[in-house]
């Protein structure tokens, strides 16, 4: 039985936790950008970036010259309990709050493991699934036109906001991989009006596909897009891509960190 304190009322509706997304598809990229540029994007978090490539200039409890992970990712929910709708992110790997940059060959790699999704930037297309991102989660959610093909060979998105074009990513599949694939869970992190949390985030992917580079981005005028563009994105070919023919996922309630 959900108790009071999980129950969410959204638009007339009861939104209880955890939400569980049934069907999903996605395709994503994964960027090497410099760790100090993506520092500075996600400041406002009091969190800091996951250095996955050491560079000079780095000591404990500061980013160095290395490099860090950037993921630019759509999705098109097609049955949850926040209805259907299309989404954008921007997400950054980041250490856990509290923790101290690990030192070390073997400890970065250790340290990797632990690290968490920061969730920079979610345009949706529908305003039900806008307020409860906003609201329950703290996700930093917003109305956009965000247009997908998911059908075809090549996966394409775009977000644009009263028809200029912010960003627009085209992904190209790549070979099956073995059932199992993906990660199981994650700690997605977000920041909204100065409040950091942290969710638990469970998936069950299937029908993965992975390949190295694969994806094309093209950037537009929006404020992230000049973000994205400052990290070198506009032109950075991708560590690797990936498509997942069916996803289904499911959210715990946030908690407030304390970075």
């Amino acid at each position: 039985m959900t108790s009071a304190a999980q129950v969410h009322p959204i638009q007339g509706h009861e939104v209880a936790l955890p939400v569980q997304i049934r069907d999903a598809a996605v395709a994503s990229a994964m960027f090497a950008v410099p760790a100090a540029a993506a520092q500075a994007v996600i400041a406002y978090s009091g969190l800091e970036i996951a250095e996955a490539w050491p560079g000079r200039g780095g000591g404990s409890g500061s980013v160095g010259r290395g490099r860090a992970i950037c993921s630019l990712a759509f999705v098109r929910y097609a049955d949850g309990d926040l209805g259907p709708y299309h989404e954008f992110a921007v997400a950054f790997l980041v250490r856990p709050p509290g923790t101290p940059p690990p030192s070390g060959r073997l400890g970065r790699l250790r340290g990797m493991r632990d690290v968490g999704a920061f969730i920079h930037w979610l345009p949706v297309n529908q305003e039900f699934t806008l307020e409860c991102g906003r609201s329950i989660w703290g996700f930093p959610k917003e109305l956009a036109d965000i247009p997908m093909d998911l059908a075809g060979r090549v996966k394409r998105c775009a977000v644009r906001f009263g028809g200029r074009t912010a960003v627009e990513i085209a992904v190209r599949p790549g070979a099956p991989m073995p059932g199992g694939a993906g990660a199981p869970k994650v700690d997605a992190y977000s920041c909204l009006d100065g409040v950091t949390r942290r969710t638990p985030w469970t998936l069950t992917p299937a029908d993965v596909r992975m390949r190295p580079g694969g994806a094309k981005v093209v950037l537009g005028d929006h404020p992230v897009a000049e973000e994205l563009r400052a990290l070198g994105l506009d032109r950075a070919r991708a560590l690797s891509s990936t498509t997942v023919g069916h996803l289904s996922m499911t959210f715990d309630p946030a908690e407030e960190v304390r970075p």
